[in-house]
C-alpha cells in the first residue's frame, strides 16, 4: 500500500523524506478532492469560495460581518470583499451596514441562495459518500485526527525568538 504516490508521480528516485511524501500526498488528495467537489458546484454556477461563503452563512443562522466570514473559510481569500460583491451581484447575499458602527458591513443570505444550498445539500452529500464512503468509519474518524494534527505547525518564528 506504501509508496504508491511514487507510482503516480512516475517518480524514479525515493522522496527526500517521509514528511516530503506525506506532504505530496496531503497536495494531491487535497487537489482530487477539490476537482470533484468544484465541479458539482460549477453546475450550480459556483466556485467554492462562493459556496463556502454561503454555507458560513447558512450555518451561523445570522448576518455576519466580512472579517468574521473571512476567519471561518475554509481556503483562505485574499479579497473577501471582491468575493462578496460577486455573490451580491448574483442576487445571493445582501449586504447591511451596521446601526453600532458604520464601518462595520453586515453579509445575510438571499431566499434565492437559501434554495441554491438546498438544491446543492443532497448532490453534495452523494459526492461526500462516493470520494471516501469506502473508508470505515474508524479510518475516516484516525483520518480526521491525523489531518488535525498536521494543521497544528509550530509557530518556528515565535521559537528563533524566544531563544
Amino acid at each position: 500500500m506504501a509508496g504508491k504516490l511514487r507510482a503516480e508521480l512516475k517518480k524514479r528516485g525515493d522522496f527526500e523524506s517521509l514528511e516530503q511524501e506525506a506532504t505530496l500526498n496531503l497536495w494531491r488528495t487535497s487537489d482530487q478532492l477539490s476537482n470533484r467537489v468544484g465541479r458539482l458546484l460549477r453546475d450550480f454556477g459556483l466556485t467554492s469560495s462562493q459556496y463556502n461563503v454561503l454555507r458560513i452563512l447558512r450555518g451561523a443562522g445570522e448576518p455576519l460581518p466580512s472579517l468574521e466570514i473571512a476567519s471561518r473559510l475554509i481556503q483562505v481569500v485574499p479579497a473577501i470583499t471582491g468575493l462578496i460583491d460577486r455573490l451580491e451581484r448574483n442576487g445571493l447575499v445582501v449586504r447591511q451596514r451596521s446601526e453600532e458602527d458604520r464601518r462595520v458591513v453586515h453579509v445575510e443570505l438571499t431566499r434565492q441562495a437559501r434554495h441554491l444550498l438546498e438544491r446543492i445539500d443532497h448532490p453534495l452529500q452523494q459526492l461526500h459518500h462516493e470520494l471516501l464512503g469506502h473508508m470505515s468509519r474508524r479510518e475516516l474518524k484516525s483520518l480526521i485526527e491525523l489531518l488535525e494534527t498536521a494543521r497544528e505547525i509550530p509557530d518556528t518564528k515565535t521559537k528563533k525568538s524566544q531563544s
